[in-house]
């Protein structure tokens, strides 16, 4: 029986380089077979597995030995896969029963396309309106000042807020024909 992977890394740090030899055949075949599963293509398990012995050489003089030997080469195959999956924008394959079963929180991408056209529009139509109106309704809805806030900032009744709101509401489903715009009171 020779030695243990431990024995094999003092070995190294003692400056034997025939120990780390003996450690990559040590562990070879083993990371092989990792990356293997984890890509499914023998070839790129190859690479990989070169890949990550390079680095394992290059660090084995750093190596903490807060973990198993053979941990912390399986961890360092384990991130030569995860950088090899980003570096060529490779992403795990899903089946649709898994997608199925863990749908969206929030809206869908459609739904988020549709927004944003939607605002990019009404964006469009506000910059189109007059001055007075156009500031009010940036101020009460884009800074989401409330109906008093926006009447201090632009230094008029609360009252005039509210018809400025009415007026600006009521082009705006005018050039949209829309209903979505009823309300003026978001923020009292």
């Amino acid at each position: 029986m020779g030695p243990d992977a431990s024995q094999l890394v003092r070995a190294f740090r003692s400056g034997d380089r025939a120990a780390a030899v003996q450690l990559i055949e040590l562990f070879y075949g083993r990371v092989y077979n990792f990356l293997r599963r984890l890509t499914a293509n023998e070839a790129d398990a190859a690479d990989l597995t070169q890949q990550t012995f390079g680095r394992v050489w290059q660090r084995l003089d750093s190596f903490a030995e807060r973990s198993s030997v053979s941990s912390w080469i399986h961890g360092s195959a384990y991130h030569v896969y995860v950088d090899w999956r980003r570096a060529n924008g490779r992403t795990e394959a899903r089946p649709s029963e898994w997608w199925e079963g863990h749908p969206s929180l929030g809206a869908t991408p459609d739904e988020d396309a549709a927004s944003a056209d939607m605002k990019a529009m009404l964006y469009r139509h506000v910059e189109q309106l007059e001055s007075d109106l156009r500031a009010t309704v940036h101020c009460h809805y884009y800074q989401e000042l409330t109906l008093q806030e926006t009447a201090d900032a632009l230094e008029v009744a609360t009252s005039t807020v509210k018809y400025r709101l009415r007026q600006a509401l009521g082009e705006l489903q005018r050039k949209l024909g829309t209903d979505k715009f009823l309300t003026t009171d978001k923020h009292e």
